[in-house]
């Protein structure tokens, strides 16, 4: 699942509409106009003629609102706009009452597939912090699928952390962070404007921290990276403070995932907070 509202769109009849429509306060034309409303986030426009046919007639109105496809819609984005539409429709439908079900059904529907969103009153959809980092990872794996260098380098990265549940060594942990490494160096250096081919050095080219400070933290991680022992190179075993374990995993695969929009124009971060 994606943990966007576009993937479990097929759901949304079931679990938020039909039930709506069984609501004492609701209307009979109420699908007239969510229809209305829903038909702005589609991809192609519908002809004024042919959208008029529709809500002009409640029947026909239900029907075709429940046969939308999400192949229909531009897009994630467009089709939150239309579930903030929809809350006004049903103020004005059925006051209160029939908004306050539409909300606890558009929030049950949220925590039942895990989606990215949370909902505030009176009916905003917002990004959560879960959503936003997983969005990123999707965004980078998809990213790096259309490239045949990087593809190869996210597989290892995600069989690594894969082989972690057969065997939480130190040695899996050190692989973890080793082909993590690997991968955002490879990023980097398809970064315009980058000539260098270590991770250190791209930091200093790519152009894109608001703050030295910033610049500094990459480079110490990498810097961490290729002085602890076995993680990129036989390391300074004297700076060793202790063996690496899973909270280092934990700690460090979030932090080099979080500086990758720094390190590549192959994400876009508008879309990774708000969906596309």
């Amino acid at each position: 699942m994606r943990g966007e509202v576009i993937g479990v769109w097929s759901e949304t009849w079931r679990e938020i509409w039909s039930k709506l429509a069984k609501h004492p306060d609701a209307p009979e034309d109420l699908f007239c106009e969510l229809y209305r409303e829903l038909a702005g986030a589609f991809e192609t426009t519908i002809d004024v003629t042919a959208l008029a046919d529709i809500v002009d007639e409640p029947d026909q109105a239900r029907k075709v609102f429940r046969k939308t496809k999400a192949a229909a819609f531009r897009g994630e984005v467009a089709l939150l706009e239309f579930f903030e539409r929809a809350h006004n429709v049903v103020v004005d439908l059925g006051g209160d009452p029939l908004a306050n079900r539409y909300f606890l059904l558009t929030e049950s529907f949220l925590e039942k597939y895990s989606l990215r969103y949370d909902l505030r009153r009176p009916f905003s959809l917002n990004p959560t912090l879960p959503g936003v980092f997983a969005r990123l990872i999707r965004e980078l794996r998809e990213a790096t699928y259309q490239d045949a260098e990087l593809h190869p380098l996210m597989v290892e990265f995600e069989d690594a952390i894969r082989d972690l549940k057969t065997s939480q060594s130190t040695g899996r942990i050190k692989t973890c962070i080793q082909k993590q490494v690997n991968l955002l160096e490879a990023i980097g250096q398809r970064c315009p404007g980058v000539t260098s081919n270590t991770l250190g050095a791209i930091c200093d080219e790519v152009g894109t921290w608001p703050h030295n400070r910033l610049k500094d933290a990459m480079k110490k991680l990498y810097g961490f990276a290729s002085d602890y022992p076995g993680i990129r190179h036989g390391g300074t075993p004297a700076n060793s403070l202790r063996n690496i374990e899973m909270r280092d995993l934990v700690a460090v695969s979030i932090l080099l995932a979080g500086f990758s929009p720094y390190l590549t124009n192959l994400i876009n971060s508008d879309t990774i907070y708000r969906g596309s």
